[in-house]
């Protein structure tokens, strides 16, 4: 998307299993990776322990007559991609819901994340 060198942020597309969705913003991501957590005992640090963590595209919708607040509850398996301003092209592949999506209707405007195993930037 981005040509400009300068052009870092601002316009974002969202697609699941290549179906376009209005984000209305606040877009987040967290690449698959680990988490870290250090061990200390009480002579000195032992060291780290390592856990995955899993990766997650998350977003504010837009609401509209076509879209069913059910069928996005239910997605499970499916590929989310996030092509972002600075020409990153965010994917998770096997994705799924969490949480429960509620709308607010003064905007129509409704949170939502998904979680997978593979979350990638490229």
């Amino acid at each position: 998307m981005a040509t400009n060198p300068n052009f870092l942020a601002g316009i974002a597309y969202l697609t699941v299993d290549g179906k376009s969705y209005m984000l209305a913003g606040d877009l987040s991501y967290q690449v698959s990776t680990r988490k870290r957590t250090t061990l200390t005992g009480q002579d000195a640090v032992h060291g780290y322990s390592e856990e995955p963590v899993a990766g997650f595209i998350a977003c504010n919708v837009r609401d509209s007559s076509g879209l069913s607040l059910a069928d996005v509850n239910a997605m499970s398996n499916v590929t989310v991609v996030a092509e972002l301003a600075n020409g990153k092209v965010i994917t998770g592949r096997n994705m799924w819901t969490v949480d429960v999506q509620e709308v607010k209707t003064t905007d129509a405007t409704f949170p939502v994340r998904w979680e997978g195993i593979s979350v990638e930037e490229a």
